[in-house]
């Protein structure tokens, strides 16, 4: 990439970026329009039960998480071969399919169809995106060039995700996916006129890709992921109700709370990114810790609005910053495929939010109230914290040991 003048590498960049904002948008917006979308799709359960109703069409987060799960490595295995840029704008033309129909489907169980399917180029994206970036960028630059497309979904929660809400609330969640299909369609553009031709990594095959999944080490760090992200999504995917019946702010102020969130993630995504190239043990542990911490916080503050606005940040902060760390540890654990590895973390990152998901609903249906997401948050990142101990652990022994 030395033929690229800084101007085009950058240009290059943020197309990429571009398409993790349309990614950040199809992927959080759902949170914000949980109300919404359960009010017009489950009729009846509104009426009986808000609190009910919200907690089923949850499952639109749900899954979109489990699309993400199948997805990543199935496309991971079937493109290994293919060149990047092509796969990039494939799975780019794939998402703009997949989030029209999910706007135009006309009952609950086709769009949470819809969502699986839009949701399937999901974790190769960032894969695939995410290793042009790092080429791009030089060698060395793994979690950075992650953080950098990365960095496009968290930009998005900072505005796009609060003002695809407000559309939302305003003209009809259905109106909210169709701008979020036009963004995708805007990013494709963007990928085929200013991102160059990468060659192919050396050995790159669909062999290579799947003997990366016989690594013990592989499935240790992904349940790490999927365990102890799922904290900030059991939190996160709530943060509506939080809101209103918590906080006790009228539904227009969600939008800002969701700037607070993107705010969060912006800032602790480029900080995660820089130290995850530097110390990637310590990015990840001290990334666990903080996010416990922040969400002990959340859990007793969110009473008043400022409680609430600083401890989102905070929590937002704290996962995002683990996210430049997990991929680059699933990218060294598994030599050889890249992009399996870094498929496999965009797996266990949205397991992680189909279980969060899952188990802020389940709290909340069994009467725990909107609190109880938080403080199952808080047991699901102490679990991460201890897997991940566990495996930087396993990196220490003796070779001998090992054998």
């Amino acid at each position: 990439m030395d033929h690229l003048t800084g101007r085009q590498r950058w240009a290059a960049l943020v197309a990429l970026a571009s398409g993790g904002i349309a990614i950040g948008l199809t992927e959080f917006v759902a949170m914000g329009l949980l109300p919404d979308m359960a009010q017009d799709l489950l009729p009846e359960a509104w009426a009986r039960s808000n609190a009910d109703a919200v907690a089923q069409a949850g499952w639109v987060i749900t899954m979109y998480a489990l699309g993400v799960v199948v997805g990543a490595p199935l496309i991971a295995v079937l493109s290994a071969r293919m060149p990047r840029k092509r796969l990039v704008l494939a799975l780019l033309a794939l998402f703009t399919a997949g989030t029209v129909a999910s706007a135009i489907a006309p009952t609950f169980g086709l769009v949470l169809a819809g969502r699986f399917v839009a949701a399937l180029p999901h974790g190769a994206y960032f894969g695939a995106a995410g290793l042009l970036a790092a080429t791009l960028m030089g060698p060395g630059s793994e979690a950075r060039g992650f953080a950098v497309v990365l960095g496009g979904l968290t930009l998005s929660n900072v505005a796009g995700v609060p003002v695809i809400t407000l559309i939302g609330q305003q003209a009809g969640w259905r109106v909210a996916y169709l701008v979020i299909a036009a963004v995708f369609l805007l990013a494709l553009f963007a990928v085929l006129a200013v991102v160059p031709e990468v060659p192919m990594a050396a050995g790159a095959s669909i062999g290579a890709e799947l003997r990366a999944l016989l690594q013990p080490q592989v499935w240790l760090v992904a349940l790490t992921a999927a365990i102890g992200f799922a904290g900030f999504f059991a939190m996160d995917s709530y943060i509506a109700p939080v809101t209103t019946e918590v906080t006790g702010l009228s539904a227009g102020v969600v939008p800002w709370v969701l700037v607070a969130v993107g705010l969060g993630m912006t800032v602790g995504n480029a900080l995660g990114g820089w130290l995850a190239d530097r110390n990637l043990g310590r990015a990840t542990l001290s990334g666990f810790a903080g996010v416990i911490v922040t969400l002990v916080i959340f859990a007793l503050t969110v009473d008043s609005a400022v409680g609430l606005f600083l401890s989102a940040f905070l929590v937002a902060a704290a996962s995002l910053f683990l996210g430049p760390a997990l991929q680059a540890r699933l990218i060294m654990v598994a030599p050889g495929a890249q992009l399996m590895g870094a498929a496999v973390n965009q797996s266990a990152m949205n397991l992680a939010n189909s279980l969060g998901a899952a188990l802020g609903g389940l709290v909340i249906a069994r009467g725990y109230g909107y609190l109880a997401p938080a403080w199952t948050g808080v047991a699901l990142a102490a679990g991460g914290l201890v897997l991940a101990a566990g495996s930087f652990a396993l990196d220490r022994r003796p070779v001998a040991a090992v054998r």
